[in-house]
């Protein structure tokens, strides 16, 4: 009994391992941003009471398609993260995971993502939700090989998952959701230039030609940093001024900006390493706290 019990054990611990990998390949840290992001984009454009099936329904689907879509960019992208010291041992690049199974496994959530969204939902959100499928993996990530402006891109996806939210509730665009798209995408460049000057050796490395790899004085990284921190400022007010949140969360919002302001231009000054962390801790505190005082001030 001893023995066998001792032979499966490490079978366990191989499917375990494995199970963990399938994980690891949808980025449930990504994730749980977009989890959270389209579980408050449905909140502040639902009328009350919430429906909490409608609720998950929304959130599930748009995190499936989110986690499918970042396994099918792990599969273009296994030979680059290859070269990157904080890639390389991903599932793909470690050859734990063959390709082939990370594409079924890809296509598989995306498909249930975009066909609960359209049954259980909206069309308008599944809509959206394969938009955000298409250039994610057609547009940004090609892209990112050719192109600086890929980092623009990029925020477009990055940012509907708010967006779907919003349509989930209400059954169509309007424009208290197109702000909280706006939110999302600005406040991306920033906390994007933060990571890339942090990591512009290894991005170097794999031929990705971001500003810091392309320009290494940083100017133009930190300029952009600074000019999109500042341009959150009047942009997350909106929520406020568009009757989503009373004027108490312009307030808010105004505290956290002139903060996110001067993390921004700290790093444009010193384009150090220390400023390019702070300013990204401070983009992950930022955010959150945003999303936290809407949905207190909801009106």
């Amino acid at each position: 009994m001893k023995d066998a019990n001792a032979a499966a054990l490490p079978i366990a611990q191989a499917r375990s391992s494995r199970a963990s990998d399938y994980v690891a390949l949808t980025k449930p840290r990504l994730n749980g941003l977009v989890v959270a992001t389209s579980a408050a984009g449905y909140y502040l454009g639902a009328p009350a009471p919430i429906n909490a099936l409608a609720l998950a329904a929304a959130v599930a689907g748009t995190a499936l398609v989110a986690g499918g879509a970042a396994v099918l960019n792990q599969v273009y992208e296994r030979d680059t993260d290859a070269l990157m010291r904080r890639t390389r041992l991903r599932p793909l690049p470690d050859g734990r995971i063959a390709s082939a199974e990370a594409t079924a496994f890809g296509v598989v959530l995306s498909a249930s993502g975009l066909a609960l969204l359209a049954a259980r939902v909206n069309v308008g959100a599944a809509l959206l939700a394969a938009a955000t499928l298409v250039i994610y993996l057609i547009v940004y990530t090609p892209l990112k090989r050719r192109s600086p402006l890929a980092t623009l891109v990029g925020a477009v996806p990055g940012a509907l998952p708010a967006l779907i939210g919003w349509t989930a509730s209400r059954g169509a665009m309007s424009a208290g959701g197109l702000a909280l798209f706006a939110i999302v995408f600005v406040w991306q460049i920033p906390h994007f230039m933060a990571i890339a000057w942090l990591y512009r050796d290894d991005y170097g490395k794999a031929g990705f030609p971001l500003l810091p790899v392309v320009e290494p004085d940083g100017r133009r990284t930190g300029r952009q940093a600074l000019i999109y921190a500042a341009a959150l400022l009047p942009v997350s007010l909106s929520p406020a001024l568009l009757g989503v949140t009373t004027a108490a969360f312009g307030a808010i919002a105004l505290a956290l900006g002139v903060v996110f302001v001067a993390l921004a231009a700290r790093f444009a000054r010193t384009r150090s390493d220390g400023a390019a962390r702070g300013l990204f801790f401070g983009s992950i505190v930022y955010l959150p706290l945003l999303w936290a005082a809407m949905i207190a001030t909801k009106l």
